[in-house]
């Protein structure tokens, strides 16, 4: 069981939470608690989706980003883009236009992290075709997809396909490249991620199956979209277009971001493409509950319509992939006239990437171990099976817990008590076995005594 500590992109501003509990009720893995009037992380549980990020009220939740001064730390600066980056502007403002501006703010090169799909869905088959024996093999695209099996579906982690993905191959190939032809040292050359989603950044500062990332800072894609669109607004039409210095990705590689994406590239002869993280969730407990079998492979993306609906996009997620699939439209008629693209530059680099495209073992880092020891945690089960039965099973939340299997585990690992519960707090009140006072100074550790306080100045 892997228990080294995971780096969270996520953090809670506890001056601005106002213990809402809209996060606790959303989170899919459990990871929050409402403790003194504040939403607090178990930082075990988490795995960055960004589903709290979305649903606060007063933007307490927020993101640990690189500061984008942190590039000029560097002489050679790459900007690693996804496709969904593109997919952000408008149908007028073109991908040479944007690669310009890229390098007008300060990177030296651009690249698109899907540059390297090829080479990831030969070594994707090529693994299925080794192992023919484990199904489904579940692709590890989605950084947010592959935290959630480690810590709610640890049983899983063995079907996991233990690639890079795209991103890191792409970063691998761009970094070889550009020491070989400049002659420059590993930390000359500085490389950042633009990314979509919480999750993302959480897996390069601690990626799994490896000790270091190859990139080296991950930039919000919002605060980045602007810079470049406020530079696009104030050079007005007058700007005149120049020609991409480099081909484009092939039709294929820009759709690999959107759901679907993998799974039309697969050799698997039974395969699901399912996106949203509960939408994921319900179909692994499924297949954990071996209620679905003869699956080959599974594309999972923790976002709804997959990058484009990440957390750190700026537009719409349906008009993104409207203009994705525009784009890769017209990259498709391209080629249909013998037009090469990136992928072909990548070959030089062939025998070096699939080399170094596998990691580690992926292990689980279970969220529902309750002790090393075997014997103390089937006692623990036992009594949390215990504090179930008494428990109401409402699931109101007032507690602090989202559920109450979650307060029940929570009494069994010391972090509750009993008495937290609203209804057991009722039915001792009424035998005469807690008085008034004591049930709201509990929920004054709940919910903080200002919020009780200011309700009973009210009244």
């Amino acid at each position: 069981m892997d228990k080294t500590p995971f780096f969270h992109a996520l953090s809670i501003d506890e001056d601005t939470c106002i213990g809402c509990s809209h996060c606790m009720k959303t989170c899919p893995t459990e990871a929050l608690r409402v403790r003194d009037g504040k939403a607090v992380l178990i930082p075990d549980r988490c795995i960055d989706c960004g589903n709290c990020f979305k649903v606060c009220p007063v933007h307490a939740i927020y993101i640990k980003q690189d500061d984008f001064e942190d590039i000029f730390k560097f002489p050679v600066r790459v900007a690693v883009i996804p496709s969904v980056f593109m997919g952000q502007f408008p149908n007028d403002i073109s991908v040479s236009r944007i690669y310009t501006i890229l390098k007008e703010i300060g990177f030296t090169h651009v690249i698109e992290a899907e540059s390297a799909v090829p080479f990831y869905t030969m070594a994707k088959n090529k693994y299925a075709d080794e192992n023919p024996d484990i199904k489904p093999l579940i692709s590890t695209f989605c950084p947010a997809i592959v935290r959630l099996i480690q810590v709610k579906f640890p049983g899983l982690t063995e079907n996991l396909i233990p690639l890079r993905p795209p991103l890191e191959i792409t970063a691998m190939y761009i970094h070889r490249k550009l020491k070989k032809e400049l002659e420059l040292k590993d930390d000359q050359i500085g490389i950042f991620y633009i990314t979509p989603c919480a999750a993302e950044i959480a897996a390069v500062k601690s990626p799994v199956g490896e000790e270091l990332s190859i990139v080296d800072g991950v930039i919000n894609m919002d605060s980045l979209y602007n810079r470049v669109y406020h530079e696009i607004k104030k050079q007005g039409k007058g700007y005149k277009e120049q020609k991409l210095p480099v081909s484009q990705l092939s039709a294929d590689s820009v759709l690999s971001s959107l759901t679907n994406g993998e799974r039309r590239l697969s050799s698997a002869h039974h395969s699901y493409s399912i996106d949203e993280i509960h939408n994921v969730i319900e179909f692994l407990e499924k297949i954990e509950n071996e209620e679905i079998e003869d699956v080959d492979f599974l594309e999972l993306r923790a976002c709804d319509q997959s990058c484009p609906g990440g957390i750190l996009t700026c537009d719409n997620r349906f008009l993104i992939c409207e203009r994705v699939f525009n784009r890769a439209r017209k990259i498709a008629d391209r080629e249909r006239k013998g037009e090469q693209t990136k992928d072909h530059e990548l070959e030089e680099e062939r025998n070096y990437l699939m080399r170094n495209i596998k990691v580690g073992d992926i292990n689980p880092r279970s969220m529902l171990v309750l002790d090393d020891n075997i014997a103390v945690a089937l006692e623990k089960m036992k009594k949390i099976d215990g504090y179930r039965a008494r428990l109401p099973q409402t699931d109101c939340g007032i507690c602090g817990a989202p559920t109450c299997d979650a307060l029940a585990r929570d009494i069994v690992c010391d972090n509750a008590e009993m008495t937290d519960c609203i209804f057991i707090q009722r039915n001792l009140e009424a035998r005469g076995n807690m008085d008034v006072h004591e049930s709201l100074k509990i929920m004054e550790m709940i919910w903080g005594s200002e919020k009780i306080n200011d309700y009973v100045k009210k009244k």
